[in-house]
């Protein structure tokens, strides 16, 4: 079975963003692209995450040609195969329909810097791409061009994506953005958040570079 071990992580997160909330119903979907760049494994489509089993994984060349596997892959391959063409610094996506990031994606308005956690993306706020069609090439190039560099963009009306090195560090961005956009939804309910400002959110992104082991 190719990209075994990429499978078998892919099932695993499924199953914490279930657990987590991140992911209601069989809505969202991952992916782990190979260390040559050649090929992909992405959760299939519709299915629960707590029923996956790594033959349920789909491996795919970047065209979304499928390799091996028995599934139909995410109706949103567009979105993973042109991030990894167009990021080669990128080895994961994670996509998620979580509550809060969706409540700003709905509002067209970025997650901005409530807390610190929020340098993981890479910049100082969480921008929010115009709204496309799902599962069409017109949203996978919306969220590339807004996304740039950095490591996170919200999909107006529909939901976040989240990348990294590895899909660890893609999963924990979702789960940090989550956090950011709550505490910026229940700040707003209650008064005026009081944000981090560029200059300081400078100093936080270059703090961030060192982070962790």
């Amino acid at each position: 079975m190719k990209m075994q071990k990429e499978r078998e992580l892919i099932v695993e997160c499924g199953k914490l963003l279930k657990s987590s909330g991140l992911c209601p119903g069989t809505s969202g979907n991952l992916s782990i692209c190979s260390g040559d760049r050649s090929m992909l494994a992405i959760s299939p489509s519709g299915m629960d995450y707590d029923s996956l089993t790594p033959e349920d994984i789909v491996v795919t060349d970047l065209d979304a040609n499928v390799i091996d596997g028995k599934r139909r892959p995410s109706s949103e391959w567009a979105l993973h195969t042109l991030f990894y063409r167009k990021r080669p610094d990128i080895n994961a996506v994670v996509h998620t329909h979580s509550l809060y990031c969706t409540t700003f994606a709905v509002l067209h308005e970025p997650i901005r810097a409530v807390h610190f956690a929020i340098a993981g993306a890479g910049a100082p706020e969480v921008r929010c791409a115009p709204y496309a069609l799902f599962g069409s090439e017109e949203l996978a190039e919306t969220a590339v061009n807004f996304c740039g560099s950095d490591n996170a963009v919200l999909l107006a009306n529909h939901g976040i994506l989240c990348c990294g090195k590895d899909i660890s560090k893609a999963y924990s961005l979702a789960v940090d953005l989550e956090y950011c956009a709550r505490l910026q939804y229940q700040a707003s309910c209650i008064g005026t958040p009081q944000f981090i400002s560029a200059g300081q959110m400078q100093d936080v992104l270059r703090q961030f570079r060192g982070y962790g082991q």
